[in-house]
């Protein structure tokens, strides 16, 4: 059962570069309202169950924070989607796994393994050839932009699922945090307003159907579904059941929008799932050792994140 429960959640939210794509709004636009359309249902199931929410007010202000980080990781991603297309807009920017990993040796002192260094090399090689390497077949309007885009939302979702991670260490109800999260987007987005010309708030048919899916079939189930099932996972299932969401965008991709991929770009996209499935199943980092040689104890945060979803579920 709890197969099935991580299998439809990352099932819904590989359709969300998807549904970007197809409201065709900015995307700042495309951040509000995926958030906004959200936030009723995510309060209603919170309301079900607040009785058992037991985070502190410093853990609330955090998934209010982490909320900005994600509108800033979504409006940086969803240009990307326009640049370089719904399959490789994915795909870079599952990269975020290499960007947890250095975290994890910038804040904890835990250094990356040599086999770690290798595999993020490749990761990065991959994400190169995604761009197409200013080749006439590289799929896109503008693939080298599209790719660095790709690259920046990889390091605002890293920074994302790090601050959401440290706002639910009570291990609160999924629901409660998730809305202080995407209340925290909606202000972001709202923030981030005067900066994207093509903003608007009024709805338009049909872009909005699209968004108001993209709410409640990526925002809201998808989340939902995963943040429940994959906890309850061992991490090499979980590294394998994450990759079913770029894996499946491509297929959508390919199929909804006839994009066509070059030999360079699927070898790039080979790589870097290849890359960060290593990185999710694997061993990130050393031991941190004390100055007197005593081994400190590892602080798994990419491993926990790993376990508890850190493939783009945005």
């Amino acid at each position: 059962m709890i197969h099935l429960l991580a299998l439809i959640g990352v099932l819904s939210i590989s359709f969300s570069a998807i549904l970007v794509r197809l409201a065709s709004v900015s995307p700042v636009t495309a951040t509000l309202y995926r958030a906004a359309y959200a936030v009723p249902v995510l309060a209603a199931a919170w309301a079900i169950r607040h009785a058992h929410d037991k985070r502190s007010r410093a853990e609330r202000w955090l998934a209010l924070a982490s909320g900005l980080i994600l509108a800033l990781d979504l409006n940086v991603w969803h240009e990307s989607i326009a640049l370089i297309g719904a399959a490789l807009g994915t795909v870079i920017a599952n990269v975020q796994v290499v960007f947890v990993a250095l975290a994890a040796w910038i804040l904890y002192g835990e250094r990356p393994t040599s086999r770690t260094s290798a595999i993020m090399a490749v990761v990065l090689l991959g994400v190169a050839l995604t761009s197409g390497l200013a080749q006439h077949d590289a799929y896109g309007s503008s693939p080298a932009a599209g790719a660095g885009l790709g690259v920046v939302a990889g390091v605002c979702y890293a920074a994302f699922l790090l601050v959401f991670r440290a706002a639910n260490q009570s291990l609160a109800p999924t629901s409660g945090p998730l809305l202080d999260s995407t209340i925290g987007t909606v202000a972001g987005a709202l923030l981030c307003a005067p900066f994207d010309p093509r903003f608007a708030f009024t709805p338009t048919w049909p872009a909005h159907l699209w968004l108001v899916l993209l709410a409640l079939v990526s925002q809201v189930v998808g989340w939902l579904l995963i943040a429940t099932a994959l906890p309850r996972l061992p991490a090499v299932e979980t590294s394998i059941m994450l990759l079913v969401q770029p894996v499946f965008s491509i297929i959508w991709g390919m199929l909804i929008f006839a994009e066509r991929l070059s030999a360079l770009q699927w070898t790039g996209s080979a790589l870097v799932l290849g890359g960060v499935a290593a990185l999710s199943a694997g061993r990130f980092t050393t031991a941190k050792t004390s100055t007197s040689g005593d081994t400190i104890a590892r602080r798994p945060i990419p491993r926990q994140n790993a376990r508890r979803g850190t493939s783009r579920s945005s």
